[in-house]
């Protein structure tokens, strides 16, 4: 009887552990689905809307510009930006605000990317903080959505 208990105690954890390493691998290497906080990709993207992130794109370093990416923030390794691929390396791009009269360029270096909101007056960007290293982009947004659409969807079967 103990036997049976500890056989059906391991072979649970057993599977909790490969089910774990499946999760993990889908959520690391194929995508996931994120929250996106804060007004700097308005109008396309709003506070609170959710998106669903494919990481394949930037493993096999095919990002484009005008993609959306989620990345690591340079300034704060510990949360995630939502920006817009503006310039690839070699590209010139303009590094200046659009309140500014005198427009300064520069060039993105080589294994970096520009980022930049939608919303530039309300946006913390690659004009902040410059260029960002490829290696911080974790996923490129494929699809999106807000909570009311999805909690509809989820809902419209229920009485």
């Amino acid at each position: 009887m103990l036997r049976d208990v500890f056989g059906k105690t391991f072979r649970l954890i057993g599977y909790t552990v490969q089910y774990g390493c499946i999760a993990h691998c889908a959520f690391e290497y194929l995508g996931g689905i994120v929250v996106c906080s804060g007004q700097s990709m308005e109008p396309t993207i709003q506070h609170s809307d959710i998106v669903f992130s494919e990481n394949l794109t930037c493993h096999f370093y095919n990002i484009q510009k005008g993609d959306i990416v989620i990345a690591k923030n340079p300034t704060d390794p510990k949360s995630n930006i939502c920006k817009r691929v503006i310039g690839l390396e070699g590209d010139k791009v303009c590094t200046s605000s659009p309140s500014d009269f005198l427009k300064t360029h520069s060039y993105v270096p080589k294994g970096h990317v520009w980022l930049e909101g939608d919303n530039l007056r309300n946006s913390t960007d690659s004009r902040c903080y410059g260029p960002v290293p490829y290696g911080l982009i974790k996923g490129r947004i494929c699809f999106k959505g807000n909570f009311k659409v999805i909690r509809d969807l989820l809902c419209k079967g229920s009485p």
